[in-house]
């Protein structure tokens, strides 16, 4: 890519529900346009944003619905704790 030539922004988003899916899942993926909508619906709804541009190019190869390769465990729980701790000082302020 040259040099002058901005780079997309790409999201990820991933659903864990500890009833139903035996690792997180990834739900939504996108680059540019498609990417601002998944970080605005995620600021519209609350839901915790965390970057990490190495680990979106890793879950942006994946297919929709598919589990998290067991690689990425480690860096996804991190990011799982930061969205608890999020939501614990929300509900407890």
């Amino acid at each position: 890519m040259p040099p002058d030539t901005p780079t997309k922004k790409k999201a990820v988003a991933l659903r864990y529900d500890v009833t139903q899916d035996a690792s997180p899942k990834v739900v939504a993926k996108g680059t540019g346009e498609i990417a601002a909508k998944i970080i605005a619906l995620a600021k519209e709804h609350g839901i915790p944003l965390q970057e990490d541009a190495d680990l979106v190019e890793i879950l942006a190869k994946l297919d929709l619905n598919a589990d998290i390769p067991p690689d990425t465990y480690l860096v996804v729980a991190e990011i799982l704790a930061f969205i608890y701790r999020a939501n614990t000082k929300m509900t407890h302020s």
